[in-house]
């Protein structure tokens, strides 16, 4: 029996006879093992009040309340409706009997004179089931708050970081109009572009964190998809000489939505197109807004992501992927994405093929639907 659990556990032992109850406590006594002795069912309850049990033993026949009577009233609260419970009857086998207390709750019948060597296994086999039980919650809370102060360190730490990395960016603007050396104009502009790509890993920190402590709200307010797309399809622009990316769209691209989530979303997709694409080929934006419940967005380069890292694509930190390369991020973007577009009600999907290449699809409905809390693990 696992011994890693110090505090003593309580069986609950129910009989109206004394003298049973002094042979079961004989039975049964050992160390780190507390045994609870009731002579009624009313006395049961007042026991189940107090304590907290691993297991009851119950004597079917008894008067004013029966054993089928007290197991009803154990399984109809909360506290102690996970109890197991063992009848001990001195009772024929009738089938109906035994149908009875199995229908009240039990897990086991045992007929008197009980087996004394049966009866200690049954016990020590639900001592050991308590113990894991109690172990796997003390595992489970332990796990959640290293979970939150991990949320908190995340938030903080990316909180925190914004003001340095905001005056490194400004520096880096300011060098080149300090003077004319080319090589100062070359080492300024790998400093802006450091600093922004560490200015979206700080994003994707704090969207994290937001995401997981269910702290992520909609600020919704009607938007124009396809002006979105373009806005972001200029900034792009201005490290992407010439632009790449042609816009295409189709009936009304007009939505209710969080119009920042949604640039991150679309920047998120034409920044690992541009990125992961051929560099020859343009990348196609195509917003498809000729249904009256919902807007498409299609995001197409030539390229094939392998079959096997499509599944994980999604994933927080891509950590089954073996694309993601050093310096190419924390491997959230695509997470985030997923995140922010479920939170609208909407999906995103992805394909890749030879033929096609590759095309992320995100449908948005005209009005955000409510959804349930993100899951903590991320899952879908």
């Amino acid at each position: 029996m696992n011994t890693a659990v110090t505090a003593p556990i309580n069986i609950l032992i129910v009989d109206d006879i004394a003298q049973n109850l002094t042979a079961f406590e004989a039975l049964l006594a050992r160390p780190g093992l507390t045994l609870l002795k009731a002579s009624s069912g009313a006395q049961a309850l007042e026991l189940l009040l107090v304590h907290e049990v691993a297991l009851a033993l119950i004597d079917v026949q008894m008067p004013n309340m029966d054993g089928f009577e007290l197991a009803e009233l154990i399984r109809g609260s909360e506290r102690t409706r996970a109890i197991p419970l063992i009848f001990l009857t001195a009772a024929t086998r009738e089938r109906g009997y035994s149908f009875r207390g199995y229908e009240a709750g039990a897990v086991d019948f045992m007929y008197k004179p009980v087996d004394g060597q049966a009866l200690v296994s049954k016990v020590n086999v639900f001592v050991e089931l308590y113990q894991q039980k109690k172990q796997m919650t003390r595992q489970l809370e332990e796990l959640q708050r290293s979970l939150r102060l991990n949320e908190m360190f995340t938030a903080v730490l990316g909180h925190d970081l914004r003001t340095p990395l905001s005056v490194v960016m400004n520096g880096a603007m300011l060098l080149p109009m300090m003077t004319d050396h080319p090589k100062v104009a070359v080492t300024a502009q790998r400093i802006q572009s450091s600093a922004r790509r560490m200015a979206q890993m700080v994003d994707q920190l704090l969207d994290l964190a937001r995401i997981r402590s269910g702290e992520m709200r909609l600020r919704a307010a009607p938007a124009g998809l396809d002006e979105l797309c373009r806005a972001i399809a200029d900034e792009f622009q201005a490290v992407d000489q010439p632009s790449r990316v042609a816009i295409e769209c189709v009936g009304d691209a007009r939505c209710v939505c969080d119009a920042g989530m949604v640039s991150q979303v679309l920047s998120n997709l034409l920044g690992n197109a541009l990125m992961h694409g051929e560099a020859a080929q343009p990348v196609r934006v195509e917003i498809d807004g000729t249904a009256p419940d919902q807007v498409a967005i299609r995001v197409c380069n030539h390229g094939v992501i392998a079959a096997g890292q499509l599944a994980c694509l999604f994933e927080p930190y891509q950590q089954g992927c073996e694309s993601r390369k050093s310096g190419q991020g924390l491997g959230l973007g695509l997470y985030t994405a997923r995140m922010f577009v479920q939170a609208h009600g909407g999906d995103i999907a992805v394909r890749s093929t030879a033929e096609e290449g590759t095309v992320f699809s995100v449908t948005l409905p005209r009005e955000p639907r409510p959804q349930p809390r993100p899951r903590p693990d991320g899952a879908a």
